[in-house]
């Protein structure tokens, strides 16, 4: 998929550099949250970027502290920090209404971002959400030698499936026990939409559901794609995410 949008870079973290690209057009904008490790030339940020493109939507992507063409180290990174890159991205650039579109981990960074912006953030768009997930998802299932590791500070390797494997710093597990929202009720009141995909082996969904439990809004949507898995990048699978997008962008204007 051809992407042609100039790279911009924002200051964050003092002299730390956040890298985004950027579409203006009209209408709220949307703003990507990616996941772990993940990079805003991912193809579902590009997909959405390049349809916002044509559909003259605003639009940014952006890659965390650490990731993609970002400065700073992997390893250096937490949820607080990345949180606080995209209430960066909303304070700097944005002026008016937001939607934060958050894929898997993006899913809890952009509630967080939501809830310290709520004034601004009109909407969440979540693909295969994963709140809590460095408790739920990642030290719940370790075995008691990994845990006595991440205690004494070690990091902890677990393959992803992709290129590298995911690098659980003791720093980022310590910080998302302290980030964590499914235990408590999710003050939000704004459209959201879920989407899921059923045979997801990274973000079950069972544990994206509780999110459905957790919000204070009634005005959300949970969809579950039977043959969907945890990237939802088919091309069908793309159809439905600008769909939906563009549902939720047309309820915001309304």
């Amino acid at each position: 998929m051809q992407d042609e949008v100039l790279i911009n870079y924002l200051p964050s973290q003092g002299e730390k550099k956040i890298a985004y690209k950027y579409n203006k057009g009209v209408g709220p904008t949307v703003l990507w949250c990616g996941g772990l490790k993940s990079s805003m030339d991912g193809g579902k940020a590009t997909y959405l970027h390049n349809w916002a493109i044509k559909k003259n939507y605003n639009f940014i992507r952006f890659d965390y502290f650490g990731h993609g063409a970002s400065d700073g180290n992997f390893r250096d990174g937490t949820i607080t920090i990345w949180t606080d890159n995209i209430i960066t991205v909303i304070d700097k650039l944005i002026d008016k209404d937001v939607i934060l579109a958050g894929s898997s981990m993006g899913g809890w960074t952009s509630i967080l971002a939501a809830i310290a912006r709520r004034n601004k953030v009109k909407g969440l768009f979540l693909i295969a959400p994963a709140p809590d997930f460095t408790q739920r998802l990642v030290w719940d299932q370790w075995t008691d030698e990994q845990k006595q590791e991440s205690l004494a500070g070690k990091s902890i390797f677990v393959p992803s499936g992709y290129d590298e494997d995911y690098e659980y710093s003791s720093r980022l597990i310590s910080d998302g026990k302290d980030n964590m929202i499914l235990d408590n009720k999710i003050d939000l009141e704004i459209p959201i939409r879920i989407l899921q995909g059923m045979k997801d082996e990274v973000v079950p969904w069972e544990y994206s559901y509780k999110i459905l439990e957790a919000v204070k809004s009634k005005k959300v949507s949970y969809t579950l794609i039977k043959n969907g898995d945890h990237s939802l990048s088919t091309p069908a699978d793309l159809s439905r995410l600008s769909s939906e997008l563009q549902s939720l962008l047309k309820n915001i204007d309304a």
